[in-house]
């Protein structure tokens, strides 16, 4: 007995993607993990000592959660208005906050005991980052202002007012204590020297500056705005080195991940880019369901969140392969055969099979169950994903003169559905000739009763104009083809003929004098 001939149905696939080393170190997160603030996530900054907790800072409070436990651990809530910016020392004992009050707070992280309040900005402080000496705060407000603070004394040390308008984007350099770098909403990114007192350097982003961020060299740095990224030379008196249009919205975070080889971006689009710094390209995006406001990266890419601007969190672990149990090695070994294993002439070697999976519909095609046949292809999950199968086994019911029964006796519930795959998908080129055949099939077994529904009938006028739009596109269509046929060959007959030369014209060109070049 042959074997049983499975349904032929194509599949539309779609084109291949590069997979790249990179695809394959972001795709090895695991599923995320959603935990609910109130409002728009303000920041996210991860610490970097272990177990590499991240601070979220969302309305008046900041919260600290534990990746490993995936809960939130601690709470700090000493603020009258909202907080924005929390940041960790480099040592992870230190978190300073900024908030709507003009205040900058700093809490100690264990006992979460408010050690400093440095009071003297004049309008709401939405960034401020230690200095690589862990001694000093700079602190970016909206009164136009970058102070740096003195952590034992709790006084400024320098304020510097060079821009005129709101600031909120700021950066320490990773390797000099002296070097502050701004962003403004006046477009410009501004450096500033502390040894100096003054900016010794501005740069024209050409948008309102959302993040700026350095390289771990600290002779590059990064600014944010509109919905470009721009790669600046420091060292170079701010050289522009590249412009990344990635996004068509505005990109609000930056940050740097894998020891600084990759740099990632934000947007409002919803779409997170990773670029190579060494080359500037995007290797990898991370989509997701809403607008993006914050992210944060821990030490070695280990969990990545990411804040939204409904007040949602995501955060992903990255997957580690577990180690097989004693009992799976067992049994992986019972089976095991050597790859330089090669039988006797006295052994019979009887190869595995491996059987063959056949599908649900194919099973029911194989027993002539052609009403159960139609009940497996036209479930939702198969006719919202693959549409193509059920569209298929149509066809081959059709072949078999087998639809007109497996339509028969069907209740109303699901000639609606029925009808509404055909609307659904008649516009469709690939389906469209199975799709006619099977609706003058479900009119002939129905078409006494079918009328008698006021919404199947309101169905039917909309596959009927379904049906009108397609026939005056394909009118449409085939004037169009004329037009250009007959555009191609009145082309193609005057490429093929040459003008002819009137005599006028030979003697003109007889009597034109030679020009030497």
């Amino acid at each position: 007995m042959g074997e049983f001939k499975q349904t032929n149905f194509k599949a539309y696939a779609r084109a291949p993607t590069k997979v790249t080393d990179d695809v394959l170190y972001w795709k090895k997160f695991g599923v995320p993990v959603i935990f609910k603030e109130f409002g728009g996530i303000d920041y996210i900054d991860f610490s970097p000592v272990e177990p590499f907790c991240f601070a979220v800072t969302c309305s008046v409070r900041v919260q600290l959660f534990n990746p490993v436990l995936k809960q939130a651990t601690r709470n700090f809530s000493r603020f009258g208005k909202a907080a924005h910016g929390a940041t960790f020392r480099s040592d992870g004992h230190l978190l300073v906050v900024g908030d709507d009050d003009c205040n900058v707070k700093l809490f100690d992280v264990n006992t979460k005991s408010l050690l400093r309040v440095f009071k003297g900005h004049k309008g709401a402080v939405h960034r401020n980052f230690f200095t690589s000496d862990k001694t000093h705060i700079a602190s970016f407000s909206d009164d136009k202002s970058v102070i740096v603070w003195d952590i034992p004394s709790e006084k400024p040390v320098l304020t510097y007012e060079d821009h005129t308008d709101y600031i909120r984007a700021g950066a320490t350099s990773p390797i000099s204590p002296d070097l502050v770098l701004s962003g403004s909403y006046d477009q410009s990114v501004k450096l500033f020297d502390s040894r100096l007192g003054k900016a010794t350097m501005a740069v024209d982003h050409g948008a309102p500056v959302e993040s700026v961020l350095f390289l771990p060299t600290g002779g590059i740095f990064v600014s944010a705005g509109g919905t470009q990224v721009k790669v600046w030379d420091a060292m170079a008196g701010g050289r522009l080195l590249a412009k990344l249009s990635q996004h068509h919205k505005t990109v609000t975070c930056l940050r740097l991940a894998s020891n600084g080889k990759r740099l990632l971006s934000g947007s409002l689009d919803r779409h997170v880019k990773i670029y190579d710094v060494s080359t500037y390209h995007v290797v990898h995006t991370l989509d997701y369901r809403t607008s993006i406001l914050s992210l944060g990266v821990s030490e070695h890419d280990s969990t990545l969140a990411v804040g939204f601007t409904d007040g949602l969190i995501s955060m992903v672990r990255r997957e580690t392969e577990a180690k097989p149990t004693k009992r799976e090695v067992k049994k992986r070994n019972f089976r095991y055969i050597p790859e330089n294993f090669r039988p006797t002439a006295v052994d019979v070697f009887v190869a595995e099979e491996a059987g063959k999976l056949m599908a649900r519909h194919d099973k029911l095609l194989r027993k002539f169950e052609y009403s159960k046949v139609l009940d497996s292809v036209m479930a939702r999950y198969i006719v919202n994903r693959t549409p193509s199968v059920t569209v298929s086994v149509l066809q081959e019911l059709i072949r078999r003169k087998g639809l007109h029964g497996a339509l028969a006796g069907r209740d109303h519930k699901f000639l609606m559905r029925f009808v509404k795959f055909i609307v659904r998908y008649m516009g469709d080129y690939r389906f469209a000739q199975v799709l006619m055949d099977t609706s003058n099939i479900m009119l002939d077994v129905y078409g006494d009763s079918i009328h008698q529904s006021p919404d199947m009938a309101l169905l039917l006028r909309k596959l009927q104009d379904c049906l009108r739009d397609e026939e005056e596109l394909t009118c449409r269509m085939l004037s169009l083809q004329g037009a250009i046929e007959m555009f191609m060959a009145s082309s193609s007959s005057v490429a093929s003929d040459p003008p002819l030369l009137q005599d006028s014209d030979l003697s003109s060109q007889r009597t034109q004098p030679l020009i030497s070049v």
